[in-house]
């Protein structure tokens, strides 16, 4: 093969890529843009049928005439909207593309973080088997210690009601105040609400514990799958201030 047919055999690849990654913006800036273009069309379509009917109707039709003259005004225009009609299907089509595209593409993402979060449980519950709870508690807490190793409290500290214990959520990496009976309580209310309502979104933890939402805490949560149990480990900060490291058994795309 050619170097120039090598070429636009890569081209062609890169495009191809390069249209399926960026599917559902460009069918959403298609959908937008049809809308527009259709509402203009329709627009300069009534324009132009209002011209002929009235060069077609020199006289007001009586009581009796009005629907078959209506019928014949359609018969006059109908043509000139089909642009328009034209251009609305099309952006109909774009629309209901992108929603199916995104809808694959969170389902697949779904899927890929159910797999990850259901190897990491048979990963923990194989160690705990062979080495002992506490020696995967010791694992867990080093590893707790390590995330506030590397990400110390130097910042500014969320104040959570009026408790003056130290407290670091590791999914998001945030120091907080609060204590470990409001923690308790919250995955309480939380399991409860799961019982009831069947699943709970990471907004509502954060909300009974004074933590401000985040951009996934309203995408991921828990279900009656499984019950929600905070997992914690004590470390020290760099300041040697004792703090509560926490963490969950699991969350899923709710």
């Amino acid at each position: 093969m050619s170097g120039i047919g090598a070429s636009l055999l890569k081209f062609k690849g890169n495009a191809t890529h390069l249209l399926r990654s960026n599917s559902p913006a460009i069918l959403t800036a298609l959908g937008v843009s049809g809308t527009l273009s259709t509402a203009y069309l329709a627009g300069k379509a009534s324009y132009k049928a209002a011209h002929v009917i009235r060069r077609a109707n020199l006289t007001f039709p009586a009581p009796g005439e009005r629907r078959q003259r209506a019928k014949e005004n359609f018969q006059l225009t109908w043509k000139l909207y089909i642009p328009a009609v034209t251009s609305g299907g099309l952006t109909i089509a774009c629309i209901v593309m992108a929603n199916r595209v995104g809808s694959k593409r969170t389902a697949a993402i779904a899927a890929a973080y159910s797999l990850s979060e259901t190897a990491l449980v048979e990963y923990r519950e194989k160690v705990i088997e062979q080495f002992g709870e506490r020696k995967e508690q010791a694992v867990r807490d080093e590893l707790a210690q390590d995330k506030v190793a590397g990400n110390p409290p130097n910042r500014e500290v969320i104040v959570s009601g009026s408790s003056d214990v130290l407290c670091f959520e590791l999914l998001t990496g945030r120091y907080f105040r609060c204590d470990m009976e409001t923690l308790r309580k919250a995955q309480n209310d939380i399991n409860g609400k799961i019982l009831r309502e069947r699943y709970v979104q990471l907004s509502e933890f954060y909300y009974l514990v004074g933590l401000p939402y985040t951009s996934h805490s309203s995408v991921l949560g828990w279900d009656s799958d499984r019950l929600m149990e905070l997992e914690f480990s004590t470390v020290l900060s760099d300041d040697n201030i004792p703090c509560i490291a926490f963490e969950y058994n699991y969350t899923k795309p709710v």
